[in-house]
C-alpha cells in the first residue's frame, strides 16, 4: 500500500483551535486540521509553512511536534505529522477549503473529522485546553 507523508497545523488561539472543511475530492465536507503533503527532501516544518500560506495566505510559526498519526486509508497509508502552531501575519483566508471554524475543547466533537484527524482529538483538546 502507497504511504503518503503530509503534515497538519494545529493552530491554537485563546483557547480554540482551527478546523478547515474541505471543499473537494472524495473527503468533501469532512473536517480536518490545515496542511499538506511534504514534497520530496522538504522538511516537515519548512512543508507546513508552505502549505499554510498556499492554502490560507498565512504565516505561522510550527511549534513542538504533538503527535504522529499512522491511518490506513482504503486505498493508501497516511502518516501525518502533527505540530502545534501559532499565527505570525495573515487572516486566514480560505484559498483552498470550503469553510472553518475556530472550536473550543468542548466544540471538538460538532464536526465531522476526517479519520485520521479524528484520532487526535484527545491530544487537540488537552492543548486547547492548556492554552
Amino acid at each position: 500500500m502507497k504511504t503518503i507523508n503530509v503534515v497538519a497545523a494545529i493552530i491554537v488561539r485563546e483557547g480554540k483551535v482551527f478546523a478547515t472543511q474541505r471543499g473537494y475530492g472524495e473527503w468533501k465536507d469532512w473536517w480536518e486540521f490545515p496542511g499538506g503533503k511534504i514534497e520530496p527532501g522538504e522538511d516537515p516544518k519548512d512543508a507546513l509553512r508552505r502549505e499554510i500560506m498556499e492554502e490560507l495566505a498565512t504565516e505561522i510559526v510550527v511549534g513542538e511536534r504533538l503527535i504522529t498519526v499512522e491511518h490506513d486509508y482504503p486505498k493508501f497509508h497516511l502518516s501525518m505529522q502533527c505540530f502545534v502552531c501559532s499565527v505570525v501575519s495573515g487572516k486566514l483566508t480560505l484559498l483552498e477549503h470550503e469553510a472553518a471554524k475556530w472550536l473550543a475543547a468542548e466544540e471538538l466533537d460538532s464536526v465531522r473529522w476526517l479519520p485520521a484527524d479524528e484520532g487526535i482529538i484527545t491530544k487537540v483538546r488537552e492543548i486547547v485546553q492548556g492554552d
